[in-house]
């Protein structure tokens, strides 16, 4: 054996996995198709929201107390700053799925929280225009998470653990074997009792039998200048708005960044080999034509834009199970555009399904049965 567990992809999910098995005292070795600190995939651009009333599903929100107390953990541990509370606006028709889902997880769950009608939402956030007849909901535990930053400290921090990491390094197939699995790179091949495939947008590739239930969108991030107001834009908290088309969000002007604002889910399909990563006009001109109608003075210069991914299942909810027919073999991936602020947590899963078996953390609700049983 080269290794107790070999984990394919490192991003977000792969990296927080190899530290917390190799935490948990497991030899792993990882792979990962691109150089270290690559932007290529779902988890680049310099911020991620991070929020606790989960209009998603309130399922979710137990994963997320825990993934809030290991990302402190992890500063704690790391002595990075990796989470920026600044709290969290949603906001839209209240009949909407933003804001009755958010609601919903908030009173399920006893979250401190906050309802705001459209006078409150005009007098406390004046920088964007309120429609008559909406709602806001507002809670504090929420903000910002630095996406490269957390994943070169789950990197660092498994290597001083044990791993050993390998970049640019694509895996290319794996097969199972009597006493585990085999495992194929661009260099030759590795051993291991265990594998954890976590690698994104190419997760079709490696676990072929979820192909027919996941696909990839491309994604566009942009961020602005203020044209007014910079310091009042830097004292937002993170936002959500349920508009009259689509779900767009956004983030408090951060310095050296500008305002990050991105609409949710624009459907532009894309194969992950031979995505269009050239931002073009008519990318910038979704978000300044929402910018234009509900946050006028943020529609300046543009500072930065950049591509991801999302990796997306029919009902918008991740994978976390064990392979149909592969026992062991760990998936982790799907995550519809809202899974890197689950990270150190889907990492905490991937290592007790690996070493234990099983899991305390409730994620019945995302296994891959339901998707392959229709």
């Amino acid at each position: 054996m080269d290794a107790d567990v070999i984990v394919a992809g490192l991003g977000a999910h792969g990296s927080s996995a190899a530290y917390r098995l190799a935490a948990r005292g497991a030899s792993v070795l990882g792979f990962d198709r691109f150089v270290r600190g690559h932007t290529l995939g779902s988890s680049g651009g310099l911020s991620r929201i991070i929020r606790l009333s989960y209009y998603e599903h309130p399922d979710y929100v137990p994963l997320l107390r825990r993934a809030w107390t290991l990302w402190r953990d992890l500063e704690r541990v790391s002595g990075e700053t990796l989470l920026t509370e600044t709290g969290g606006l949603y906001a839209g028709d209240p009949t909407g799925e933003l804001v009755s889902g958010a609601l919903l997880s908030a009173r399920t769950h006893h979250l401190e929280h906050e309802v705001l009608d459209a006078s409150a939402l005009r007098r406390r956030y004046p920088l964007f225009e309120w429609p008559d007849g909406w709602q806001g909901v507002f809670e504090k535990q929420a903000g910002w998470l630095a996406p490269e930053l957390c994943i070169e400290t789950h990197l660092r921090l498994a290597e001083d653990s044990g791993a050993t990491l390998r970049f640019d390094e694509p895996v290319e197939r794996w097969e199972s074997t009597p006493d585990g699995v085999r495992v194929s790179t661009s260099t030759g091949t590795f051993d291991a009792k265990k594998l954890v495939i976590a690698a994104g947008a190419w997760e079709s590739q490696l676990a072929p039998s979820l192909a027919p239930e996941l696909s990839v969108e491309r994604s566009v991030l942009l961020w602005f200048e203020p044209t007014a107001e910079r310091d009042a834009f830097a004292r937002l908290p993170i936002y959500i708005v349920d508009d009259t088309d689509r779900i767009f969000y956004g983030f408090p002007y951060i310095e050296g960044q500008g305002v990050k604002v991105a609409g949710l889910h624009f459907g532009d399909r894309a194969d992950p080999d031979t995505v269009d990563r050239t931002v073009s006009a008519g990318d910038e001109d979704r978000v300044r034509a929402w910018l234009r109608r509900r946050m006028p003075l943020v529609n300046g210069e543009r500072r930065d834009a950049k591509v991801c991914m999302y990796t997306n299942t029919p009902d918008a909810n991740f994978i976390v199970d064990r392979l149909a027919d592969h026992p062991n073999v760990v998936v982790a991936s799907a995550c519809s555009g809202h899974g890197f602020k689950f990270s150190t947590v889907i990492g905490e899963i991937l290592a007790d399904l690996v070493l234990d078996g099983e899991t305390r953390h409730p994620i019945s609700f995302l296994s891959a049965d339901r998707l392959v049983r229709g």
